[in-house]
């Protein structure tokens, strides 16, 4: 059985690990709630951007050879962006999100195609690295508030990738903010670009000017971008979220510790003094006999 003083020791250690995690607790509480704002304040623009192209693309004639609606019957090469944290502390996300991306190149793999990764995240970087696959771009220290054109870099590449067909198909994985305790990985298409499943009837009689062809073409990158934007504010919100729920766990963890060192310290002193009130007894009897 451990001593009183090693046993004392190591609740001071578990109470300063509580307030380490309960302080990062506060801290990602709070980056969580700016990081919700911001995905929730690009939501409006996106769905209005989403409602245009639909508009479009209803009036177009379908996937136009050589522009970023072409879906092409034989694919060879995908381009795959993995968006993951910079930090750890997350909990199981960022396991969820490699996990997921694992099996995606394994299953592209298995179908003959080439996968080449861009990454956004240190996280995401770093396992693919480690793993030997091939990272051709990659963005990091992007911060808890990244603007439109810091993930520009990534969304220009893929871009004029598929343009060049160097990519047949471009997908983004990253980890969607549902709500502070749910966070899910996400595979979502880019490139081509999907025309809505179902498009609502127009209320407006647009006029445009070229033309239509030559909005949506110019709409078609912008709305690309957009997509990736928006990928990267969810999941900045889920890390905070997961990293939020993670230390709070981490804070109830401690403190229960505590209570069980607490409780086997009690003990111990309880039978240290039991003992030595034992031996004094033993000692007077043995000088009274």
């Amino acid at each position: 059985m451990p001593s009183t003083r090693e046993i004392r020791r190591r609740i001071k250690s578990v109470k300063n690990l509580s307030q380490i995690t309960r302080a990062m607790e506060m801290v990602s509480a709070s980056r969580m709630r700016r990081a919700q704002r911001n995905v929730l304040a690009t939501r409006p623009y996106a769905d209005r951007l989403l409602d245009v192209m639909s508009e479009l693309m209803a009036r177009s004639s379908g996937g136009r050879r050589g522009s970023l609606l072409e879906v092409r019957p034989d694919v060879k090469s995908v381009g795959l962006i993995v968006i993951t944290p910079d930090r750890g502390l997350a909990g199981s996300l960022v396991a969820n999100v490699l996990r997921r991306v694992t099996r995606t190149i394994a299953d592209e793999q298995q179908q003959g195609r080439n996968v080449e990764l861009l990454t956004i995240g240190k996280k995401g970087r770093d396992f693919m690295m480690r793993n030997g696959f091939s990272v051709i771009a990659e963005i990091t220290k992007i911060g808890d508030y990244p603007r439109l054109v810091d993930t520009l870099g990534i969304s220009t590449n893929v871009i004029n990738g598929f343009r060049e067909q160097r990519y047949d198909e471009v997908y983004v994985i990253y980890s969607e903010f549902v709500n502070t305790l749910v966070q899910r990985p996400t595979l979502k298409r880019l490139l081509p670009v999907e025309p809505p499943g179902e498009v609502a009837s127009s209320r407006f009689d647009y006029t445009y000017e070229p033309s239509q062809e030559e909005v949506l073409d110019g709409l078609l990158p912008r709305f690309v971008e957009v997509q990736l934007y928006q990928a990267v504010l969810e999941a900045i919100a889920s890390e905070h979220s997961a990293r939020m729920v993670a230390m709070r766990n981490a804070t109830d963890n401690a403190k229960e510790l505590n209570r069980d060192l607490t409780l086997t310290f009690n003990k111990t002193r309880q039978t240290s003094i039991t003992n030595e009130v034992s031996e004094i007894a033993a000692g007077a009897a043995a000088q009274g006999s």
